[in-house]
């Protein structure tokens, strides 16, 4: 029995005396200087600012196609990418920047609408960035009038 005690406080001081090496001096001073510039860069982000949000064709007939441009500027602090612009139907398409937009530079989102529907339409475009928030929502909207009709228009 002293045996396994003994062997067990020999054991124990070794386990001891091994991690009392100051943890402080295995800090390399590098590794801290590329850490604090990589949490500088994670802090700048992108912000998609739109002159407008939405855009009203007014009245038009059915099937006569119509196009928009939604203006932005990168007010931001990191280059904006585009990944990805979808609309709520395949009668609206959008047509996004390729290119990476710096930080106060600006660009447009251009959209086109075939004109189809009746009435009052209402089409939503989601465009997903690299901003904080990741993607922003457009509206077009029109009254289409069907194709010979007289002209109705919203009652306003």
């Amino acid at each position: 029995m002293k045996k396994v005690v003994f062997a067990i406080g020999v054991v124990g001081l070794i386990a001891f005396t091994s991690c009392k090496d100051n943890a402080s001096s295995k800090i390399k001073s590098d590794n801290v200087a590329e850490a604090a510039v990589r949490d500088e860069a994670a802090k700048a982000v992108p912000v998609m600012s739109f002159e407008k949000a939405e855009h009203d064709f007014g009245t038009i007939e059915q099937g006569t196609p119509q196009e928009t441009a939604f203006k932005f500027t990168n007010t931001g602090n990191a280059p904006l990418i585009i990944t990805d612009a979808k609309s709520s139907c395949g009668c609206t398409v959008p047509n996004p920047p390729k290119e990476p937009i710096a930080p106060g530079e600006s660009s447009e989102l251009l959209v086109k609408f075939n004109g189809s529907g009746q009435n009052q339409v209402t089409k939503t475009i989601t465009v997903t960035a690299n901003t904080e928030k990741g993607s922003e929502i457009l509206r077009i909207k029109a009254f289409v009038n069907p194709k010979g009709a007289a002209p109705l228009g919203p009652v306003k």
